[in-house]
């Protein structure tokens, strides 16, 4: 039996990559959109179509989240395919790219047709990130020709970079002549051992180790060099520094083939949020300063940052009750990435709606070079909709995911996914 028919009706549809932003209604059928076009009395509509009446709403393509931890296998006692994809199509994804530190790390193909096959009863589409190096070790390169037949959409050593930078190098080639992606955990380790928070006023005043921005920076420096050295397409995760966006930007204007992300904690909060969230607000790399915040707000506003992600890194509550210096790195994000950019992004003008659901959608699709990312006649129908007026707060006990490590507990937000679809199929709201 084929899916049902369903009319989205009388929303403005913002879709980045064909320059649209209009009312109109989508007709989906078979799990595809087959129409786009201008709203329609109700009464023109037939009896055997589902309608969503939409007055009032917005229509982006699914939200992609190009970074995301989702711990199987090996750490589902934090978070499994299934319980991440629920939190996903709570937050509005309809897709996620999962890094490939779990345990054991996602280094064979096995493991990459695994996850693919886990998420194939989930409501969001899982794309596997597979291991740079075998184990993550950082000592042999992983078959990377094999992990990409087996469905593999970029490579990376997330949580940790590739120390050896001759190492790195061998991958960029690779990579290039598979015309693959690599993506770059930026950072000089030599710098930053036995570090738990940004180094700076508040590290001293709390006594903490402190992680200096000039880590993330030569990090940065390095990858990029190493790319531009061999004509390789690389991906920086999580740009955390006021110096590592001006790097980005420098590259960019020479010509290079780098893209960038950030997550929402870089541009909403600071080293000062640890005072209030403690282990909560502890993640890798850490929050920076105001001014550091102020660099990123730059970045995203002038294009210099290509991706928003939440680099969704669920933990068990047990785990962030130990002390500071035990307490491992990362914080949940899938269900509150959209609201903060709304909310502090959109909503200030920083950026414009448009441009968020480039940032969120339309260039994580083309980054990793999977379907998605635009509205159009013929595609799958990956949707989210969203109600930019719904004010909200933030309750973690509410989540779906199996994780509470927030630091935006209690915060009040302004916009929200209300409905997301994946493939012609309602995953969000959860029927109850």
């Amino acid at each position: 039996m084929g899916k049902k028919r369903l009319l989205i009706r009388g929303a403005r549809v913002v879709d980045p990559a064909n320059v649209v932003d209009r009312m109109a209604d989508i007709l989906i059928e078979e799990g595809e959109i087959s129409k786009i076009e201008s709203p329609k009395p109700r009464a023109q509509i037939l009896e055997d179509i589902e309608v969503i009446e939409a007055q009032g709403k917005i229509v982006l393509p699914g939200l992609i989240d190009m970074h995301v931890h989702l711990r199987q296998p090996g750490g589902e006692d934090k978070e499994t395919i299934l319980s991440g994809c629920e939190a996903a199509a709570a937050g509005g994804f309809t897709a996620m790219a999962c890094m490939p530190n779990t345990h054991p790390p996602v280094d064979t193909p096995k493991l990459v047709k695994w996850i693919i096959s886990q998420a194939e009863e989930a409501k969001a589409r899982v794309y596997p990130i597979a291991a740079i190096t075998e184990g993550r070790r950082g000592e042999a390169l992983s078959d990377m020709a094999r992990l990409l037949e087996a469905g593999a959409v970029a490579f990376s050593d997330d949580g940790d970079p590739v120390g050896n930078p001759q190492l790195m190098l061998s991958a960029l080639r690779v990579a290039k002549q598979l015309d693959a992606l690599i993506i770059s955990h930026a950072e000089e380790k030599a710098l930053t051992q036995g570090g738990q928070m940004n180094e700076g006023r508040v590290s001293r005043a709390l006594g903490l180790k402190g992680i200096p921005a000039v880590a993330e920076y030569v990090g940065v420096a390095r990858d990029i060099a190493l790319a531009e050295y061999v004509g390789a397409k690389l991906h920086i995760a999580h740009l955390s520094t006021a110096g590592a966006v001006e790097l980005v930007r420098q590259a960019k204007r020479r010509g290079a083939k780098i893209t960038a992300e950030t997550a929402p904690h870089y541009f909403t909060l600071t080293e000062e949020q640890v005072k209030v969230s403690g282990t909560n607000a502890k993640m890798n790399p850490p929050l920076r300063t105001l001014e550091d915040v102020e660099a990123i707000k730059e970045g995203l506003a002038d294009g210099t940052i290509d991706v928003i992600a939440s680099d969704h890194a669920p933990h068990t509550v047990h785990e962030k009750a130990l002390p500071f210096c035990q307490a491992p790195f990362g914080i949940i994000g899938l269900e509150t990435t959209l609201g903060l950019v709304l909310t502090h992004l959109v909503a200030p003008r920083v950026i414009s709606l448009s441009e968020a659901a480039a940032m969120m959608s339309t260039n994580p699709a083309r980054i990793l070079g999977i379907r998605g990312g635009e509205i159009k006649a013929g595609d799958k129908a990956n949707l989210t909709i969203i109600d930019p007026e719904l004010e909200w707060k933030v309750e973690v006990g509410q989540f779906r995911s199996k994780s509470r490590n927030s630091p935006f507990q209690g915060w009040r937000l302004k916009g929200k996914a209300i409905m997301t679809i994946v493939e012609g199929e309602v995953v969000a709201p959860q029927s109850s």
